[in-house]
């Protein structure tokens, strides 16, 4: 199955263990890790490695931030789970500093990326239904081509990508789609008076790190509000100083209606989400409508806060802002005949691979991993470069070289 890559005894043991018994419903990069620590991973016969991919963006603090495993080993040696049948001390704690934080009245707590948006779907449509006065059931919700915000049965309704989509149907209904990156478009759509929300990635990462036009989430935004829409950012890989501002939104100076967040939010500790609006939006849910278990739980509510202010005390967004230009222009320096095109922002960057063969990016891939450095493409022919935020200057510059070296595989 891995003929064509070195693996150890050790590491097939493992491979083989999933292939039996686990769904086969990812691709891995055939690597077994079993430590990390800042921007580096280790694999079970003890290879150290690049990580590339910071978990789609979860792990943006580093692996094993130590301040936030020391605030996760003192929280869950106390309490981890009362569900939401009861207070704990920890949630009032939070949502006052997460909403302080981004400057929002409101926040509901969840768990991962896809429940968060689940959660911005229904706010956006009992909104609809109970301020703007659209007539219940005709709700709908403008979404972009080329979306990832997750694979939900609503959420692949609305996905224009056929592998994430095919045979899951029924499909829910109330959604529209529209191109990415297109403000006329919009306005056409937005001439729908049953239009609740506009959701939207700042930054459409899981279709290659596509950066939208300087002014197209200001002028969104302004049209969304034109039509008393509800501008809903999903900012779950975007956001938390990834793109060298807390949101990428901040760029734009754009403040959504809806902001929705994820992975970073626990530094890659645990599923951790979030949805903050203002009262008008999030008061229309009552008791009962809507919940979760573990949402809100004392543990996520101490690691997120240790997380957020992680990132503010060690000025990660600054930081990965300097790191992206570097990491872009020594990308470009290589003059490599094998990429056609650099682009992102901060430190979520891709590269898209010019070959014949259809399957280069993933080879390339695999050669970047033989020589210290873990990456996945997505998408065919693109391949995601987004390191923890508290990488180097020199571990850039080492890191592209490693890259440089592998490309030669396509030669």
């Amino acid at each position: 199955m891995y003929s064509t890559i070195s693996m150890t005894e050790k590491s097939l043991h493992y491979l083989e263990l999933e292939e039996q018994y686990g769904a086969h419903n990812y691709h891995p990069i055939p690597v077994v890790l079993t430590r990390g620590k800042g921007v580096h991973v280790w694999d079970v016969d003890g290879k150290q490695y690049y990580d590339f991919l910071s978990g789609y963006s979860a792990v943006n603090q580093g692996h094993c931030h130590p301040v936030i495993v020391k605030s996760f080993i003192e929280q869950v040696q106390k309490l981890t789970l009362t569900s939401r049948a009861f207070h704990s001390d920890l949630l009032g704690e939070y949502v006052k500093y997460i909403t302080g934080y981004f400057g929002y009245e409101k926040v509901l707590p969840m768990n991962t990326g896809v429940e968060a948006v689940e959660t911005a779907i229904k706010l956006c449509r009992k909104w609809a239904y109970e301020v703007k006065g659209i007539e219940e059931g005709k709700a709908t919700i403008i979404v972009c081509e080329g979306n990832f915000h997750g694979r939900t049965t609503t959420v692949i309704s609305f996905s224009s990508d056929p592998q994430a989509k095919k045979n899951f149907g029924p499909y829910m209904p109330g959604f529209t789609a529209i191109p990415f990156n297109d403000t006329e478009a919009l306005a056409k759509a937005l001439e729908d008076k049953n239009v609740a929300g506009f959701l939207v990635e700042p930054i459409q990462g899981e279709a290659g790190v596509l950066v939208p036009d300087d002014g197209y989430l200001a002028k969104a935004k302004q049209l969304c509000e034109a039509a008393h829409v509800l501008f809903m950012a999903d900012e779950i890989q975007t956001g938390l100083a990834r793109t060298g501002k807390m949101l990428a939104c901040d760029h734009e100076n754009v403040r959504p209606d809806i902001l929705i967040l994820g992975k970073a939010l626990s530094g890659g500790m645990m599923p951790v989400s979030a949805v903050l609006a203002d009262d008008e939006i999030m008061m229309t849910i009552k008791p009962g409508e809507h919940g979760s278990t573990y949402g809100g739980n004392p543990l996520a509510c101490k690691v997120a806060i240790t997380s957020l202010q992680v990132l503010k005390e060690e000025k990660m967004a600054e930081h990965a802002a300097a790191m992206g230009e570097l990491l872009r222009n020594e990308l470009t320096a290589l003059q490599s005949k094998h990429i056609s095109l650099i682009r992102g922002k901060g430190l979520l960057n891709a590269i898209v691979i010019d070959h014949p063969h259809k399957d280069a990016a993933w080879e390339l891939c695999l050669q970047l991993k033989e020589n210290g450095l873990l990456a996945k493409p997505t998408h065919g022919d693109k391949i995601r470069f987004a390191p923890p935020l508290v990488i180097t200057g020199s571990q850039i510059k080492d890191a592209v070289t490693i890259i440089g070296k592998s490309l030669a595989v396509l030669d």
